[in-house]
């Protein structure tokens, strides 16, 4: 929905640098990082870690922790499994991380780094600036509890979004809204053009969480290829005349994005069809989308907000949007614990932090088993190399190994 619209697999031939830890996903959504064997440990990359990081007191404290090895004790391997299970039943996840090997002594060494981080995701959801070089705040958490928004204008804002994206789904599946062609009849396929996050994102909901029939059959442009774009129109067919065109950009001037939309408005003025009354603009207000929108006379506009990332936002129809902001919002809250074992994204963290040395000297395998979360793999991966892979923190302090 509009201001919520918007790992590492090695080729074959290649011999993997890396050691990896791995992640599956299984039905009740749980996950579990199965015991690394011996041989695993032989693909070590502590020779590849650059000298600064290496002498870090972070790395030779997890050298010398690891120095036991893992417990192999099935009475101590159960305790442990009972100790460290996380589960919240209410949505579903079970979190275990008994076989990662940290000790008691890395959990205490690492408490105040988490105390800390807990501090900084508080002051972040009171609107602390979070990207000091563009002085913007992140509030896409806001999107799921208006009223966590540090400004009254704020919630508004959110607010008013999400019940015009709501109303305009209904009336559009209602058939209130009608394509231009079809008077008597209603939209029936939907093709969403965008790019990144503004496609993967739609795609990752519309595939875990649309009904098996739903009220519209979804369609995705999201490269810029121009055999692919015309693959997905030509799919069409003459239903091309009761499809409703999302249109998802940010920024507003996306080039991959910019291309499938004139490659789609060729092929309706190709068909005789009006675009501008099938086209629906989600996009910053006054970006050149947004005003491209307005002045042809578009369907619909949804604003996306300056401190919201086009990829920690999802847009989707078929689905019960306020349902999944209800699930969000209670992650959301699981989420914010400040006691380590009752937190299931910390919990990740420290076992992350563990096993890559601190240093991220490792890849990340995720293995979903559950077909509906395929592309969650392919969600994450945008998600970790280009919002969270960082080789500096703020105070210029390399934080990651380079290869």
């Amino acid at each position: 929905m509009a201001s919520l619209s918007g790992l590492c697999s090695s080729s074959p031939s290649l011999k993997p640098k890396h050691d990896r830890v791995v992640i599956p996903l299984f039905h009740k959504y749980s996950l579990a990082f199965p015991t690394r064997s011996n041989s695993c440990s032989k693909l070590s990359v502590a020779g590849e870690v650059s000298a600064d990081l290496s002498k870090t007191n972070s790395v030779g404290f997890l050298k010398k922790a690891k120095q036991g090895g893992l417990e192999k004790d099935p009475k101590a391997l159960w305790r442990r499994y009972v100790d460290w299970l996380y589960q919240h039943k209410e949505l579903g996840l079970y979190l275990d991380v008994s076989r990662i090997g940290f000790s008691d002594e890395f959990v205490a060494e690492m408490e105040p780094r988490f105390q800390a981080a807990f501090k900084a995701m508080e002051d972040l959801e009171k609107g602390a600036i979070a990207n000091p070089d563009e002085g913007r705040m992140v509030g896409h958490y806001w999107l799921r509890n208006a009223k966590l928004a540090p400004k009254p204008i704020l919630q508004v804002q959110i607010e008013k979004t999400l019940d015009a994206v709501c109303k305009f789904a209904d009336d559009v599946i209602s058939g209130k809204i009608k394509p231009p062609s079809y008077p008597e009849g209603r939209f029936t396929q939907i093709l969403s053009v965008g790019i990144g996050g503004s496609a993967l994102g739609p795609q990752f909901v519309a595939e875990a969480l649309a009904p098996d029939n739903p009220p519209l059959k979804i369609r995705f442009i999201d490269n810029t290829d121009p055999g692919g774009i015309d693959h997905q129109v030509a799919q069409l067919g003459p239903e091309l005349a009761s499809t409703l065109v999302i249109v998802i950009s940010k920024s507003g001037g996306t080039p991959e994005t910019r291309n499938g939309l004139l490659e789609v408005q060729k092929a309706f003025r190709e068909a005789g069809l009006d675009f501008s009354k099938q086209g629906v603009a989600i996009t910053q207000e006054n970006s050149l989308l947004d005003n491209t929108a307005r002045i042809e006379g578009w369907v619909a506009r949804f604003p996306m907000f300056d401190w919201v990332g086009g990829r920690t936002s999802e847009m989707s129809a078929g689905i019960d949007i306020r349902e999944m902001l209800v699930g969000a919002s209670m992650m959301d809250n699981a989420t914010r614990s400040r006691v380590l074992k009752d937190n299931p994204a910390a919990l990740l963290a420290l076992c992350w932090y563990w096993a890559c040395d601190g240093v991220g000297s490792k890849d990340m395998v995720i293995l979903p088993y559950k077909d509906s979360l395929l592309l969650f793999s392919r969600y994450l991966q945008q998600l970790v190399m280009e919002s969270l892979g960082k080789e500096f923190d703020l105070d210029g302090n390399r934080v990651c190994i380079t290869v």
